[in-house]
């Protein structure tokens, strides 16, 4: 599944995928050759992989560190995301990373970040809903009178709005890939 996650992810992101691993330099270039990653750094050391990581956010780039050994658990946290596989996983890098995926497929990357750009986009919409609610319940309230009944009714109306929305996350549709 690791060339299904890396086609997944590169067409998601836009941004071809890096391996950093300890490993030696011909596993690394015939996993990359399998999954068709082209930025090949091996033989690093954990402080390596740190440096790496920030190398790659000083460029702009928005990192994700996908890793589940001890040995990743320093550039988890250097990412601006880590995700630790987690059947397989060390503790540390359980503990260390953003997020867990339990199952060890890779091929459920894609799905996370998009699960997790659709879970904040409803964040924001949330925020929206409930602050249009609240400030013209106030500007109501102070331009006017607002009655007691009906503040409350419309503060309640936009937590029930908040909630519905928020609830979109539980659609099979928010799940499926591709």
């Amino acid at each position: 599944g690791a060339a299904e996650a890396v086609g997944g992810l590169t067409a998601l992101t836009g941004t071809a995928p890096v391996l950093l691993t300890g490993d030696n330099r011909r596993a690394a270039d015939r996993l990359a050759a399998e999954t068709g990653i082209r930025d090949v750094r091996a033989g690093l050391l954990p402080q390596d992989k740190v440096a790496a990581v920030r190398e790659l956010a000083d460029a702009g780039r928005r990192v994700m560190v996908v890793g589940d050994g001890v040995n990743d658990a320093p550039a988890l946290a250097a990412a601006h995301t880590g995700v630790a596989m987690g059947r397989a996983g060390s503790d540390l890098a359980l503990e260390t990373a953003d997020a867990v995926v339990v199952r060890d497929e890779l091929a459920a990357l894609p799905a996370v970040v998009r699960l997790s750009r659709t879970a904040r986009r409803l964040v924001v919409q949330n925020l929206v809903i409930a602050g249009v609610c609240i400030t013209a319940l106030v500007v109501w309230d102070l331009a006017g009178q607002l009655p007691l009944p009906l503040g409350v009714a419309g503060h309640e109306g936009s937590t029930v709005l908040v909630g519905l929305n928020g609830l979109r996350l539980l659609r099979e549709s928010a799940w499926r890939q591709g």
